[in-house]
């Protein structure tokens, strides 16, 4: 056995102080809000959870000629509301807060083959709730329901 692969003898040694961990780098977003006119939804495949599955749609965002981010519906089956079409939206960091989202979620809808379109997001998440109400969804909740559920119907 060579010097090197022997054992240490004894117990580690531990630092006297643990490696301080990075600080967090918060990336602020842009504060210029985005007019309706420079947000244009693309059509993509999607991915079979990501509304590429059956009966699914699926989006790329861009803004003012970048990507934004993605929207897309898909076909669920759940208590209480049953089989629904059920929208997601998802914003790079750097262009949340812009007011894309509220955008986004109303031509989705609108280029969307569905008539009624539900919205499941956790009750705390305030900016995903006001920009969905502000496209057209109302607060369907049900007493009983853990997560805040919306419902866009076209007119």
């Amino acid at each position: 056995m060579s010097a090197k692969s022997a054992p240490r003898p004894g117990p580690r040694r531990k630092p006297k102080r643990p490696t301080p961990k990075p600080k967090p780098t918060k990336v602020k977003p842009s504060s210029a809000f985005v007019q309706a006119d420079q947000v244009v939804l693309v059509p993509t495949k999607g991915t079979a959870k990501r509304g590429g599955g059956p009966g699914g749609e699926a989006w790329r965002i861009e803004a003012e000629g970048k990507r934004a981010g993605v929207v897309f519906i898909n076909l669920i089956d759940e208590a209480p509301v049953g089989p629904h079409a059920s929208i997601q939206i998802y914003l790079n960091t750097l262009n949340q807060g812009r007011r894309i989202g509220r955008v986004a979620y109303k031509k989705a809808c609108e280029a969307s083959r569905y008539d009624v379109i539900y919205a499941h997001m956790r009750k705390s998440n305030e900016a995903s709730r006001r920009a969905a109400e502000e496209a057209g969804f109302k607060d369907d909740t049900r007493p009983s329901m853990m997560q805040l559920l919306l419902v866009w119907r076209r007119s």
